[in-house]
């Protein structure tokens, strides 16, 4: 089969579109993914039971079940009990929500790996509680979770696709209908293409950031 550069030329404004709603979902779905995936990590650490187990209980599912189901779940079940969201924003609710519970962990981690002397540190010096995890505890574990945290934003960018599966029409949904309109392949091998142009320059760089915070 040869490669047609006309197919290609009438694919790009649609690629284009499908790019800023892939760029979109991955944005704002880490933002949320970093921000909530840090309120369950201290969650877990309460010393309340109340508020320990729920989140655990929550957090245990959401990892332990598809995204795909999670993200049907959302759009097509939720609305009944509730108000609906456009099929971009259950995408980004989706996404960041599944990979918070996996920051979560990250988190969880950072803290973990904080030297116990710090706490003993910080409670010599009269500190409360909510000022050792702002100014020494957190700045800490979060130094040590930067490129952990940036291996699930590009995981996140692998799964973007499936936001398509409920009408938010990123690139790979773009190429799909472009492909079964036009009986073309050129549409999806630009995407594909897309991909790792945009994922591997993001490892490398998270590779870099990694070897520069355990220096």
């Amino acid at each position: 089969m040869s490669w047609d550069w006309n197919v290609v030329d009438d694919f790009m404004p649609r690629f284009w579109d499908g790019v800023l709603v892939t760029l979109q979902a991955l944005a704002v779905g880490t933002l949320i993914a970093f921000a909530l995936g840090l309120v369950w990590a201290l969650a877990q650490r309460s010393g309340r039971a109340w508020v320990r187990w729920p989140v655990v209980a929550v957090t245990e599912f959401i990892r332990n079940t598809p995204l795909l189901v999670q993200l049907f779940f959302l759009f097509y079940v939720v609305p009944n009990f509730g108000p609906s969201m456009s099929p971009l924003t259950t995408g980004i609710v989706g996404l960041g929500l599944h990979y918070s519970t996996y920051t979560a962990e990250v988190y969880r981690a950072g803290i973990d790996g904080v030297p116990a002397g710090q706490w003993e540190a910080a409670t010599a010096l009269s500190l409360s509680k909510g000022r050792t995890w702002r100014v020494v505890i957190l700045p800490q574990a979060i130094r040590r979770v930067v490129p952990p945290l940036g291996n699930y934003v590009i995981a996140m960018l692998k799964d973007s696709p499936m936001i398509a599966t409920i009408g938010a029409f990123d690139m790979l949904g773009e190429a799909q209908t472009f492909s079964n309109e036009t009986f073309t392949t050129e549409a999806l091998t630009v995407v594909g293409v897309a991909f790792v142009v945009i994922a591997y320059p993001a490892s490398l760089l998270i590779r870099a950031l990694e070897r520069r915070l355990v220096r």
